[in-house]
């Protein structure tokens, strides 16, 4: 995918109105340190659109980068830091609830999670609650790159197990670094835009 634009449109707060968006929207939720900005950033090919942090938990918003004119990257804001105060950590939580449950325009969510490491509780809850609400994730098993080669098919059949996945899921393993995944990625978007416009014309 050759990205031409990338802007961040949108902000959303707690108690913001979301937008109204017409072009098709792609979410990304994880953990607060499981990489997500720097996941958006390389999608975008962009080094610092999406802020990272060494402090994770700082995003507390809902973003929305606009690109090619055409659909949008939703960085939902991190769960599960324990540094952040409960009740925050609920504000947050009605955040993602309400936008997975109005956006009109949301194709696919796809789910961070540290290959590194088994599924925390939180992240089980998030897999089982995006399916709930009628969308099929799609795993991406960040920081591949700490692993050897021969470890990786070893720790996504933990992750699946961890997560219970069905088969049918796909687990996509990422690195910010050596770009690992990201054109797998790109083609899943890709896909799904293109069925997208064609289910509008047959419409």
């Amino acid at each position: 995918m050759i990205i031409k634009t990338a802007e961040l449109e949108t902000v959303c707060g707690i108690t913001s109105k979301l937008p109204e968006n017409s072009c098709p929207e792609f979410a990304f939720a994880g953990k607060s340190n499981v990489g997500k900005s720097s996941l958006i950033n390389g999608l975008m090919n962009r080094k610092s659109l999406a802020r990272t942090s060494a402090q994770p938990g700082k995003t507390q918003t809902i973003n929305f980068y606009k690109i090619n004119d055409s659909f949008y990257y939703v960085d939902l804001p991190g769960y599960g830091y324990a540094k952040v105060p409960v009740e925050e950590k609920a504000r947050w939580g009605k955040m993602i609830e309400r936008y997975l449950q109005k956006s009109r325009m949301l194709k696919c969510v796809f789910l961070l999670i540290d290959i590194r490491h088994e599924p925390s509780a939180n992240d089980k809850l998030m897999a089982d609650w995006i399916q709930s609400q009628g969308y099929i994730p799609v795993i991406i098993a960040t920081k591949a790159d700490k692993l050897n080669r021969s470890q990786i098919s070893k720790h996504i059949k933990m992750m699946r197990e961890g997560l219970g996945l069905e088969k049918d899921i796909t687990v996509i393993p990422f690195s910010s670094v050596t770009k690992q995944g990201r054109e797998e990625i790109w083609g899943l978007i890709e896909q799904m835009i293109q069925s997208t416009d064609t289910i509008e014309k047959i419409v």
